[in-house]
């Protein structure tokens, strides 16, 4: 308005000049706040290349100090198998952690998936305990898990040069059980994307094509295990986080219930939103070793360091069950069409299940459309996305992240008026738009309670049918780089377990065949609209990458959820069970 006034009170050629210096007042603050992004940038990576240097002078130390000492078959071995092996003594945890140490280094090369070495690693192994269950096993943590002394940035330049002062709980558990904890990994800005991208670290690639994402947001493990570097990762899931990149990158991944692992000291962007709960869970090759880190994590040591966590034991005689389940299933959502591969590898899997003796129950949780839209979104975004956009003050915005910053940034009415003119072409959109406006604590508690209803509606439904567990398709194959920020309606899979807060882990089960490939040219989504679009555009050319199956069980029964997924892993790679 001042300015507005000024312009109209001067003549034509004072009111150009004085419109040109407010332009350049405007551009030279817009550089200043960005030099302070540069800058972080340029530190960033100048840490990342120095981590990744030691890195490689430690794993070429140890090589010539043992020139005798067969990688290539440690690497080869089952996580338990080397645990045994540990414990026994006919491995070191200094040719174990080495050995990992100098193939993260190798894979980072083709991924860019490591940000940082966590070079205490080298004394952590003395004092590692060796009666811990995971004693001597290296473990790679998502960047947000807060490590003493280092930098846990989420891709933000205000997160850059803020070392954490003590490790996250879970960190402090893993060193208590014995593990070494040797690398952080990437992650896309802010964490809010099934990508993995940001302007301090880069782009991380798919480990079996590099025109591929590696998911995320926790893409920098998906791409270090996917690829043999690292025996036993952590991420965290809000949204399909865990789940994304371990369908992508072809490992299996657990989504817990939301508090059955501290999340104590992690870092994050937005603190405070309860409406849809984040999780904190293992990634790896196979279901064993999901199930060993569990167990490993649910001790005394955790229910101590954080008493908020329900003090529950992992349950062994549930895991170790074999007796037949009862299993619902889907083949679609009806929001998000599943790819042919995504069809083909669930009903491959129930057919092998029914095989098995198993007993597969068609079911579909009720009212998913509003599941998505309204309460997951809303609960997200229930101040407008205002906290959200603090962290991006003065930085670069990644193109991960799509329009989601833009989008976040328009005026409330602004918002409203679009939703309403594009729902007759785009009623997906519109609703996202509509529930990404701020509402007053009164609507927020109505929408927790609406979650609430919900929950108990989709357990009553699940109880109806007696079921033990559920199968559902899961995202993939892998979708090209930057595509997941624009196929934003494609987390209907793995979104609605999080609003449910229902534990769920990925297996990968098949690939894509050239048929499915010749499939997915007629592949036109439920909507056809610019998420169906992008998503079959971003899914060609992926004959032989990994496609996923989803599990699912009730709260609490992680158990239940992972003794499901190596029946599934078992019956769909039985090469796994051999090795």
């Amino acid at each position: 308005m001042v300015q507005y006034e000024l312009w109209a009170a001067l003549p034509g050629a004072s009111g150009v000049a004085l419109a040109c210096c407010f332009v350049a007042v405007a551009l030279a603050l817009r550089w200043s706040g960005r030099r302070t992004a540069r800058g972080a940038v340029v530190r960033a990576r100048q840490r990342q290349r120095a981590g990744l240097e030691n890195m490689d002078r430690a794993a070429q130390r140890f090589r010539l100090q043992n020139p005798d000492l067969d990688s290539e078959a440690l690497l080869a071995l089952p996580l338990p198998q080397l645990v045994q092996k540990l414990h026994s003594r006919e491995l070191s945890p200094e040719a174990v952690l080495f050995t990992y140490v100098g193939k993260a280094w190798e894979v980072n090369k083709g991924t860019n998936c490591v940000t940082s070495y966590l070079a205490d690693c080298e004394t952590q192994l003395s004092q590692a305990p060796r009666q811990g269950l995971l004693y001597g096993i290296p473990v790679s943590l998502k960047e947000c898990f807060t490590y003493k002394g280092q930098d846990s940035t989420l891709g933000l330049s205000l997160n850059e040069g803020v070392p954490a002062e003590c490790d996250s709980v879970v960190v402090h558990v893993l060193k208590l059980q014995g593990a070494v904890p040797f690398v952080h990994t990437n992650v896309p800005q802010s964490m809010f994307s099934y990508d993995c991208s940001n302007p301090l670290f880069g782009q991380t690639v798919n480990p079996w094509k590099s025109s591929k994402s590696p998911g995320g947001s926790s893409g920098g493990e998906g791409a270090l295990i996917g690829s043999g570097g690292s025996p036993l990762g952590l991420g965290t899931d809000i949204g399909g986080s865990i789940r994304f990149p371990s369908s992508f990158c072809g490992i299996c991944g657990l989504k817990p219930t939301g508090n059955r692992l501290s999340k104590s000291g992690l870092k994050g962007c937005v603190y405070g939103q309860e409406a849809v709960r984040f999780s904190v869970g293992p990634m790896a090759r196979d279901v064993e070793s999901l199930a060993l880190c569990l167990r490993a994590l649910l001790c005394e040591d955790m229910f101590r360091l954080d008493p908020t966590v329900p003090p529950l034991p992992f349950r062994e005689e549930v895991y170790t069950s074999s007796q037949p389940l009862r299993v619902g299933y889907y083949e679609t959502d009806n929001y998000t069409m599943p790819s042919p591969a995504m069809r083909r590898a669930v009903l491959e899997t129930k057919q092998s299940l029914e095989a098995a003796g198993h007993t597969l129950v068609p079911f579909l949780p009720s009212n998913i459309p509003h599941a998505l839209e309204t309460l997951s979104t809303g609960g997200l975004f229930s101040d407008g996305g205002h906290t959200f956009l603090q962290n991006f003050k003065g930085d670069f915005v990644d193109p991960c992240l799509g329009d989601l910053v833009s989008i976040l940034k328009l005026p409330q009415w602004l918002k409203g008026l679009l939703a309403f003119l594009v729902k007759p072409l785009l009623p997906r959109l519109s609703a996202f738009l509509s529930n990404m406006k701020s509402r007053s604590a009164g609507k927020l508690w109505e929408l927790q309670h609406e979650i609430e209803v919900y929950r108990k509606t989709v357990i009553a439904q699940w109880r109806a049918l007696d079921l033990d567990v559920v199968l559902t398709p899961m995202l993939g194959p892998a979708l090209d780089l930057n595509a997941p920020g624009r196929a934003t309606g494609a987390i209907s899979y793995t979104m609605l377990y999080n609003c449910l807060d229902f534990p769920a882990g990925v297996v990968p089960v098949t690939t894509v065949t050239a048929e499915d490939e010749a499939q997915m040219e007629h592949y036109r989504g439920y909507f056809g609209d610019i998420w169906d679009k992008m998503l079959q555009k971003g899914m060609k050319k992926s004959v032989g990458l990994p496609v996923a199956v989803q599990c699912v069980a009730l709260p609490w029964q992680e158990e239940l959820c992972l003794r499901f997924m190596r029946e599934v892993e078992r019956l769909m790679t039985p090469e796994k069970q051999s090795s």
